[in-house]
């Protein structure tokens, strides 16, 4: 769990430094969260990587037919049965943890 979300993170073996706003904290990678109106997908790369943040935008249509209702780094859904499985999958895909270290560290701590 990682800010009341179920939370894959990079833990501090991988990364020692951890999260740069509380570094006690595993650096965030992708979250899942059900939220009162909404279940949302929190993927850090998205945020960072405007490369795979346009990847995913223009793949979400090929898998969905709801409109892409999205975040910096959240994908939200109304509905479990609208979830793109096989897109989120194909997005985990796209970025290892050592590539989000990298980025990460080029991006956010300078």
């Amino acid at each position: 769990m990682n800010y009341g979300m179920i939370g894959y993170v990079v833990p501090h073996a991988l990364y020692p430094k951890g999260y740069h706003c509380k570094p006690a904290d595993p650096l965030p990678f992708i979250n899942l969260a059900s939220q009162k109106n909404f279940i949302a997908v929190y993927h850090m790369g998205l945020y960072a990587d405007p490369d795979l943040m346009k990847w995913f935008t223009h793949s979400f249509p090929k898998y969905s037919t709801q409109k892409l209702d999205l975040g910096k780094s959240c994908i939200r859904f109304k509905k479990a049965d609208q979830i793109p499985y096989q897109l989120l999958g194909a997005l985990a895909e796209k970025m290892t943890p050592k590539q989000w270290i990298e980025l990460y560290e080029k991006q956010f701590r300078h």
